[in-house]
């Protein structure tokens, strides 16, 4: 079992940038594909980016954002520069060991609860 806690999420102003961090206790970190998801209110859950065999990146984050992972530490780390008002969102850790697609949110059997992140124009 693993267990996932997010930080670094707050408050910035468009164009700038934040760092979230996610902890994670429990073995075989290495083994578990790692994604960042975020929720927005009134909004579905969606992939942010992945750290699995391969960086993977939606879309809106390709550019912007960088997924990085320490698996010594444990640790999955998600920068987001050039953040925009329609980046706020919840965004959340999430591990799996067996994903068939990053896209798809029940592929992962862990989650954290999340980390705000609000950016204002």
């Amino acid at each position: 079992e693993v267990q996932l806690v997010e930080s670094g999420g707050g408050s910035v102003q468009a164009g700038g940038s934040l760092r979230l961090t996610c902890a994670a206790t429990g073995s075989d970190y290495s083994a578990y594909c790692m994604a960042w998801y975020r929720q927005a209110p009134g909004k579905e859950r969606e992939v942010v980016a992945s750290a699995c065999n391969n960086p993977y990146y939606e879309l809106f984050a390709e550019g912007r954002f960088t997924i990085s992972r320490d698996n010594a530490k444990k640790m999955l780390f998600l920068q987001m520069n050039s953040l925009k008002p329609e980046d706020t969102a919840t965004y959340y850790c999430a591990a799996g060991r067996t994903v068939g697609n990053v896209r798809r949110s029940s592929d992962f059997d862990y989650w954290g609860q999340g980390t705000q992140v609000t950016v204002s124009s």
